[in-house]
């Protein structure tokens, strides 16, 4: 069975014959010399590049030209991409306001506009237990106008936890129903 000749292969740019070596991307046909980045113009050397408003680049000018900036040093981001607090980051700059640790795709706290890890977070600018003066992450009481952990609201007297939405009052303290 006898194939049918095509005839020569056609650059895309220049629209003359290609003899010799061919690059073939975006499934076309060019000569190696006609694949040029939009920014640049230069040559395209290798299998990398990007595609962008319709047109090729190369990778540094993608990486100078198009690609996110990095919210905390400035400069473009060629690999993974944080987004978070309304902008791009570099993984290792997307950081706790207090201790300094990645936070990479794990959860954060906002404040000021900044991020915090729970425990940092927690330290600096959570409530204070009235009984025990650690933060409160969680559920709180709000009794003796401070806020309490549920299981450091206890009576004075029998260290029990106070449940009854009435309680008596000795020394600013909780006294419950079975003490008073």
């Amino acid at each position: 069975m006898a194939t049918k000749d095509a005839g020569p292969v056609m650059c895309n740019s220049c629209h003359s014959a290609i003899s010799g070596r061919i690059v073939t991307a975006l499934d076309k046909k060019w000569h190696p010399e006609h694949f040029t980045c939009n920014t640049c113009r230069k040559p395209i050397d290798g299998a990398k590049f990007h595609q962008h408003d319709g047109g090729v680049h190369c990778v540094p000018c993608y990486a100078q030209h198009h690609s996110p900036r990095c919210h905390g040093c400035g400069d473009p981001i060629t690999d993974r991409v944080i987004q978070a607090l309304g902008a791009s980051w570099h993984a290792h700059h997307f950081v706790c306001g207090g201790c300094k640790k990645e936070l990479g795709g794990g959860g954060f706290m906002e404040q000021a506009g900044r991020p915090y890890c729970s425990s940092c977070y927690a330290n600096k600018f959570a409530a204070r237990c009235a009984g025990c003066a650690s933060p409160i992450v969680d559920k709180a009481i709000i009794a003796l106008d401070a806020k309490w952990h549920r299981e450091c609201f206890t009576c004075t007297k029998c260290r029990k936890p106070v449940t009854d939405s009435t309680f008596s009052v000795l020394d600013g303290k909780p006294l419950c129903g079975k003490c008073a």
